[in-house]
Parts: structure tokens; sequence; C-alpha cells
């Protein structure tokens, strides 16, 4: 079993991605880091994986998303994945999370380590992908709301 990290380079999932780490020297557990990277220029832009001006390429978003993956975690599985079939009938944030779980299914993850800002402030937050990935039974969901630790 692993831990599953769905990682876009923001910093939410760069401390999902540290959470898992801290769990799996308990656990033994591998950690992925899992980038999704569906073939749209707008959706690089939304998720500053490029500048505004900048031309689009997927292998290019792959390096520097595996990079900053290594800068967390040098340990961590880095797996990327393109959708290609995607639906016409969804947004691509729902071909985002069926991804994410198809992925969690396949490598029998333990826990999806999920970084989202709005992930249980509301019950189906618009955006965010922490909703329909904690909605499987089969895996454990660890939500990651704050980059950096809470204090009280």
């Amino acid at each position: 079993m692993v831990l599953l990290v769905p990682f876009d380079g923001s910093e939410l999932s760069k401390a999902a991605l540290r959470r898992a780490r801290e769990f799996s020297e308990y656990t033994d557990e591998a950690v992925i880091a899992l980038s999704i990277i569906p073939d749209d220029a707008d959706y690089a832009r939304e998720r500053d994986w490029i500048g505004e001006n900048e031309s689009f390429a997927v292998e290019s978003v792959r390096e520097a998303l595996a990079e900053l993956v290594a800068d967390v975690d040098p340990d961590a599985e880095f797996r990327c994945e393109i959708p290609e079939d995607v639906s016409s009938m969804a947004d691509l944030t729902t071909d985002v999370v069926r991804t994410i779980r198809e992925v969690a299914h396949e490598v029998d993850a333990s826990i999806v380590f999920v970084g989202s800002e709005n992930a249980g402030r509301v019950t189906t937050p618009v955006c965010s992908v922490g909703a329909p990935i904690s909605e499987d039974p089969e895996y454990d969901v660890h939500i990651v709301r704050h980059a950096e630790p809470v204090v009280a």
C-alpha cells in the first residue's frame, strides 16, 4: 500500500506531500506524488504552471512538477498522468478527480493526502477535488487546509 498525494505545485499540495512524507516515516509506506496535466493551456495558466503569454508544453510542465516534488520529498515517486479521453460531458476538474481515483485504486493507496483550501468547509466545493475524492470508501483521506502548521 502507498500514500498518494495529488500534486499540482500549489503550496497546499506541497504541504500535503510533506505530511505524507512525515506519515510514511511511521508506516514505512511509499509516497507517490501524482500530477495530472490536461493538455489545456488555460488550465495550466490557472495553476500558474505557465505565464500569461507563455506557450504550453505538457513535457515542460511535467519536468517542472517533478523537480518541485523532488525538492519537497526526494524519496517520493513522481507519477504524471495526461488524461487523453477528456469527457465532453464533464469539466476538467471532473476528469482530474476521475484520474486521481483510478490511480488510487491502481496503486492500492491506503491514504490520499489532498491539499485543498475549501474541502471540508462546504458540502460540495465548486472547484475542489477534495470532496469527490473523499467519497471513495477504498482509502482514507487526509485533507490539508493549511500550508504551514497552525500554531494555537
